[in-house]
């Protein structure tokens, strides 16, 4: 008897799933829910209408879309085509979109009904037509390849421009592959991040694997909302960053709320207090892992059910079994030692395969033995846990968003009044990392307050990048480089609370 050929593609792992179990919800949003076998359907007949608006393999679509059963059918059918799905984040500006439209030239853009969209969508398709094409019959399905790419996973780079992590089906199905405890058969996982991450856009192909049904919370996300969401969809999964954790805790509805359904709740994205920790294992009633990952790792780490609550909150657990970890002197590129902070860098499938259209930043993101650099320092103890105790860049993470200060920076560089800016993360409760905004006055203006920088930042950055403090100072510190010193502003900054 032949062995039946295991799943290739996403698609095929869609497939398999609308036949296993074609009744069971796959998406539950709202008071909407599509089955399996609804699902594979609407994929088929969006790949069909990208097919008539002229997409080939190989080409972009871009998503518009917030997070919805909408998204989740357009990603599908835009695979399914071929294609090469561009998500773009509901909480980025015009500018940061328009620039995603312009380095992507998507062939077709699937938006909402009132959209605005930008100049080079390319052909536009409304949500409001998804519904008709989803029904529409199917076209012959495009030929693909394991090693095609399907996503591009957009960040912010040091410099502030945006970087696509491309991931094809191979990464995805690796992905799927090291889960470990985060994943079970038939889960029901409650979705508090955006599609538009690497939390969804990368984890596809576990998710039909498992045959999971994701719970949307919806956006914005709210603490009320998923607690809710917990007890009418007796949810078993759910994970979230440590802000959001804290607000659930601290809401009344928590106590009233049926939790016995939980199986595991993961939090990552940020440190995490051993403190917390230890509320959620007590407030919720079931096991807590921790995670770490980057946008280009696809995974890295985590800690295990069954460790304890200091392993949880001070470490980062092991490799996943489809990575390989080393801690390497920056410097010298040398593998160090048990318990000697080093870089984190990784070796893994499960990585993304290059940044879109910049062979320069792909490169940098490499070192000579193909290891990817995180640009995160850690160190491994002797009980093989990993725990992060800086970032060679200086990025920081509120509220379980990445925030690089180059960009806040030259954004609050083009205000008329600001001569001089440089900005620094400060620790903080509940959002675990604020932005403080050191700003030299231009002289021929007046001081800018606290609320004006934050509307001219939000007016052109996503607004989880506005800073949260603003300091006006003579001068900025330098270093002897004539550098900034932002050891110095670092400092500074916790003396600002």
């Amino acid at each position: 008897m032949n062995e039946p050929l295991l799943p290739q593609t996403v698609i095929d792992v869609l497939i398999s799933a609308a036949a296993a179990h074609p009744e069971r919800a796959a998406y539950v949003h709202d008071d909407r829910r599509v089955t399996y076998a609804e699902l594979e359907q609407a994929s088929a007949g969006i790949a069909s209408a990208l097919g008539d608006l002229g997409v080939v393999p190989g080409d972009v679509v871009c998503l518009l879309v917030p997070s919805s059963i909408e998204f989740a059918c357009a990603y599908l059918g835009a695979m399914r085509a071929g294609a090469i799905t561009s998500a773009v984040n509901q909480r980025l500006a015009g500018p940061e979109r328009a620039s995603i439209i312009a380095r992507t030239r998507p062939r077709v853009t699937v938006a909402p009904d009132d959209a605005e969209i930008p100049d080079g969508a390319g052909a536009i398709l409304r949500v409001a037509d998804l519904a008709a094409v989803s029904a529409a019959p199917r076209s012959v399905d495009a030929q693909r390849s394991p090693d095609d790419p399907v996503a591009i996973v957009w960040t912010s780079g040091t410099t502030g421009a945006p970087k696509g992590a491309v991931y094809d089906h191979v990464s995805l199905r690796v992905i799927h592959e090291g889960m470990g405890d985060l994943t079970a058969p038939g889960d029901r996982r409650l979705v508090s991040l955006p599609f538009a991450h690497m939390g969804y856009m990368t984890r596809i192909w576990d998710e039909l694997a498992a045959g999971t049904t994701l719970v949307l919370v919806g956006e914005p996300w709210s603490a009320a909302r998923q607690i809710e969401l917990i007890q009418r969809e007796r949810i078993t999964m759910v994970t979230g960053v440590p802000t959001q954790w804290e607000l659930v805790l601290a809401h009344p509805a928590l106590d009233r709320c049926d939790r016995s359904s939980l199986r595991l709740a993961g939090v990552g994205g940020a440190s995490v207090a051993p403190d917390l920790v230890r509320r959620m294992r007590e407030q919720l009633g079931c096991a807590v892992i921790t995670r770490y990952t980057s946008t280009e790792a696809g995974l890295i780490s985590g800690t295990r059910v069954g460790d304890d609550d200091e392993v949880i909150a001070t470490t980062v657990g092991v490799a996943s079994p489809v990575v390989d970890i080393d801690i390497v002197d920056h410097e010298t590129n040398a593998v160090v030692g048990p318990n000697i902070v080093g870089e984190i860098r990784t070796s893994t499938r499960a990585r993304f395969r290059h940044y879109w259209d910049d062979p320069e930043q792909t490169a940098a993101a490499f070192d000579a033995a193909g290891r990817l650099r995180t640009g995160d320092l850690g160190l491994i103890g002797d009980d093989g846990n990993l725990r992060i105790v800086g970032r060679l860049k200086e990025m920081y993470i509120r509220g379980g968003y990445n925030v690089y200060p180059a960009e806040v920076e030259g954004t609050l560089a083009d205000h008329p009044a600001i001569a001089q800016a440089a900005v620094v993360g400060a620790p903080a409760p509940v959002l675990g990392e604020i932005g403080i905004a050191f700003v030299v006055v231009d002289p021929a203006h007046s001081q800018p307050t606290l609320d004006e920088v934050r509307a001219w930042c939000r007016a052109r950055l996503a607004d989880y990048k506005a800073p949260d403090r603003l300091v006006i100072v003579d001068t900025l510190p330098v270093t002897a480089g004539q550098k900034i010193d932002k050891v110095a502003l670092s400092a500074a900054a916790k003396e600002t609370d």
